[in-house]
């Protein structure tokens, strides 16, 4: 993959803090890479430059600015690995929301509460957790490894949102 990082040093003026918060909160979104006080960096691919803009726009319209630098590392692979634990940490959050979702569809069948409701509820997390899955696979440029398991979780809740809704359909028929 690439060596090649864009490095975003970050000036926003303390008050209102309400701009640094946003630009902070894009740099996260956007999967950079914090190197410190007001300096980040993703990897110099495509999928970043959308978040790296808005970024830029964002400090522009709270009075700071951006310098946005093109960088390769010297020695190692030091920014790769930062890059690839920062990910990592992502999909172990990613994984145990997986694991509350399971936990949630058990306890609907244990206590037999196979209404429309809650099947449209549970429609909506297994939503909400693809658009992370996807999100997340469009950050992690350099594999991590726990996304293999993730993408085995995504699929397993996937399975057992259908075999709910079938117990939905049936309950509900069944009246």
């Amino acid at each position: 993959m690439t060596e090649r990082w864009l490095v975003l040093v970050v000036r926003v003026p303390a008050e209102p803090s309400r701009h640094r918060v946003a630009v902070w909160r894009e740099l996260r979104r956007a999967g950079a890479l914090s190197l410190g006080q007001g300096a980040w960096a993703v990897p110099d691919v495509p999928g970043f430059a959308a978040g790296v803009a808005k970024a830029v726009s964002l400090a522009e319209r709270g009075g700071g600015e951006v310098v946005v630098l093109d960088a390769a590392e010297r020695d190692g692979t030091r920014l790769v690995e930062w890059f690839t634990a920062d990910r990592e940490e992502e999909w172990t959050e990613f994984l145990a929301d997986c694991g509350k979702f399971d936990a949630e569809i058990d306890k609907e069948v244990r206590h037999r509460k196979f209404t429309m409701a809650e099947l449209e509820e549970e429609e909506q997390s297994l939503e909400r957790l693809r658009r992370w899955h996807r999100d997340l696979k469009a950050r992690d440029v350099f594999g991590a490894p726990s996304a293999p398991e993730a993408d085995r979780q995504l699929q397993h809740c996937t399975d057992r949102l259908a075999g709910f809704t079938e117990q939905v359909f049936d309950a509900l028929h069944q009246m």
